[in-house]
């Protein structure tokens, strides 16, 4: 296993690709924040300036990772992957920006959830082009990663990504969320569960918490500031058995240059009706 899942790591400041293979040893790290919901003051945590977020990657996942931009990109020609067509964008607006996620991941669930985050079962829901969860299977070899996309052409890009990659500790899942959450060999199994880009809180909620068990994580990347979308959301996350514990932000390559990684622990069963028919979550959320 990588140090990376040895030690909680941190962000580092945006890096082209040649910059991150060239001088990966010379990055400094900046801070990630975590805010407790029930508290007023603001917790910043920090690990050593000496191993940054990137230093912690092995040369195999960086050439994974690698593998992985030149298979997307080259996908993308034929297909809607990503709106960005530019290596070095890749690396910055998509590698980074999911690997920023993994650290509010380990440090929730070490605070609220077990006192090991190295066997994770984690699942990316609306994974599309395997962001974040292919890129969390390479900086987390520990980690069993499901991808669960529905659309089909996504699926044989992730299926192809992975052979090209090699990694070995993720697997495709060609579903819809609301029909995942319905199966039980899906329905509460995942110690985490994380949503990239995909829908609005009160849709992504219903499409996430049925997997997760009781005891384990859902974490939705958003933008800058989601204060308005936790709100309308807040019925439905508690309706589902969960509750928001604390908003990280990560620095990013958004507008605003930072993301907000909402954490919501799940703290009972969801209901069995949950999740609706497919479509409807998002026809008429909660």
């Amino acid at each position: 296993m990588s140090l990376w899942c040895n030690h909680i790591p941190i962000v580092v400041h945006s890096l082209s690709y040649r910059t991150f293979i060239k001088h990966l040893a010379t990055l400094n790290p900046t801070n990630w924040f975590c805010r407790t919901i029930n508290r007023r003051t603001l917790t910043v945590s920090a690990a050593n300036r000496s191993s940054s977020l990137l230093q912690t990657l092995t040369s195999r996942q960086k050439e994974q990772i690698s593998l992985y931009v030149d298979a997307l990109l080259e996908w993308n020609q034929r297909m809607n992957l990503t709106a960005v067509t530019e290596k070095n964008e890749v690396m910055t607006r998509h590698v980074e920006d999911s690997l920023a996620i993994i650290p509010p991941i380990q440090n929730s669930y070490i605070s609220h959830c077990s006192s090991s985050y190295d066997n994770l079962k984690l699942i990316d829901v609306g994974s599309g082009a395997g962001l974040p969860g292919l890129i969390f299977a390479i900086a987390c070899p520990g980690w069993k990663v499901t991808l669960l996309e529905s659309m089909n052409k996504r699926c044989l890009f992730l299926e192809h990504a992975i052979s090209v990659t090699g990694v070995t500790n993720v697997e495709v899942l060609r579903a819809r969320a609301e029909s995942a959450g319905q199966n039980f060999d899906f329905r509460e199994v995942f110690d985490v569960a994380v949503a990239r880009a995909v829908a609005e809180m009160r849709v992504l909620a219903e499409y996430c918490l049925p997997l997760v068990r009781v005891g384990g994580l859902f974490i939705a990347a958003k933008g800058h500031d989601p204060q308005e979308e936790i709100r309308n959301a807040d019925t439905a996350i508690k309706l589902l058995g969960a509750s928001v514990l604390e908003l990280c932000s990560v620095e990013s390559h958004s507008p605003y240059g930072q993301r907000t990684a909402i954490v919501c622990l799940k703290d009972r069963s969801t209901p069995r009706k949950y999740p609706r028919d497919p479509g409807t979550p998002a026809k008429v959320p909660l």
